[in-house]
């Protein structure tokens, strides 16, 4: 059989940039199987209006969210990964950087912003899946460890989004020190008495989970994000034990005493700067 009929590129995706600026007629389709116009889904927060999904979306959407007419001053714009081991899987590590940031616009798995949501500064730092998976490697340590030194210098909240498949496994130990370093960057932010409140989105996993991610003053995250350190399967390979229904969604670790509160995302905005007033003893805003 010739290479004419096979298809030669694997897991073809569109960028999420190019999917949601979307032209009329578009639709998308639930788990569920409802069916929505793009448009609709848009104006919608990205949120299914029949069955409530909330459809994976990326900073460009968040920041539109929680920022004050989406205005917002970017940090750290042209950081991007180095390839200090010289790795190698299906193909070069740098290769896959390169082709990463062709695909998505970004130039690596988070983006950092610091601007007013409803009326008052806030320091966003804002992981993108549809680059390598929201892997954790050393820019996005080093991108969120600055932008929490630009809050504890401002003095003002730090808020951090995630939505990653854990740390990216082609910076090796390097990827792991960040867990270390962001952890003790959140924790000089405590000392300084500013609040930090962490979303967890679908999928929050790995070294994320293990680090950043549950280290809020609030935890919150988005109804049915899988949040967990490793997959199901793993778990229950080294446990040897049958998993209970619907662990690892967020509805079940906030039973469970992991997270404090679930959000829908057309809430986002005004839950996070209610738990800041209330967290910093400031009149709520309405």
């Amino acid at each position: 059989m010739s290479s004419w009929f096979k298809r030669k590129e694997k897991g073809i995706q569109t960028a999420t940039e190019e999917k949601k600026d979307t032209p009329k007629g578009l639709w998308y389709k639930s788990p569920t199987g409802k069916i929505v116009e793009a448009e609709d889904l848009a104006k919608n927060f990205y949120v299914s209006p029949e069955d409530d999904y909330h459809v994976r979306i990326g900073s460009k959407e968040y920041f539109e969210i929680l920022f004050d007419d989406n205005k917002f001053r970017e940090l750290d714009t042209k950081m991007t990964s180095k390839d200090p081991l010289k790795f190698v899987d299906t193909k070069k590590y740098s290769d896959r950087l390169k082709a990463a940031q062709k695909k998505t616009g970004l130039k690596d798995a988070v983006r950092t912003a610091v601007g007013k949501s409803q009326g008052k500064d806030i320091v966003v730092a804002c992981m993108d899946f549809a680059f390598i998976g929201g892997s954790m490697g050393s820019v996005v340590g080093e991108k969120i460890s600055r932008a929490i030194d630009v809050a504890k210098r401002k003095k003002v909240p730090f808020v951090m989004i995630s939505k990653s498949g854990g740390a990216r496994m082609m910076e090796a130990a390097l990827s792991l020190m960040q867990l270390a370093k962001t952890s003790a960057k959140l924790a000089q932010l405590a000392d300084a008495k500013i609040p930090y409140i962490s979303l967890c989105t679908d999928p929050t996993t790995g070294g994320t989970t293990a680090s950043y991610a549950m280290l809020g003053d609030i935890n919150i995250a988005e109804p049915g994000a899988l949040i967990g350190f490793a997959g199901p399967r793993v778990v229950k390979d080294t446990t040897g034990k049958d998993l209970p229904d619907g662990f690892q969604t967020a509805e079940f670790l906030k039973e469970h005493g992991f997270l404090d509160f679930i959000t829908h995302r057309r809430d986002l905005k005004k839950k996070i700067n209610l738990y800041i007033d209330l967290i910093t003893n400031q009149p709520v805003r309405n």
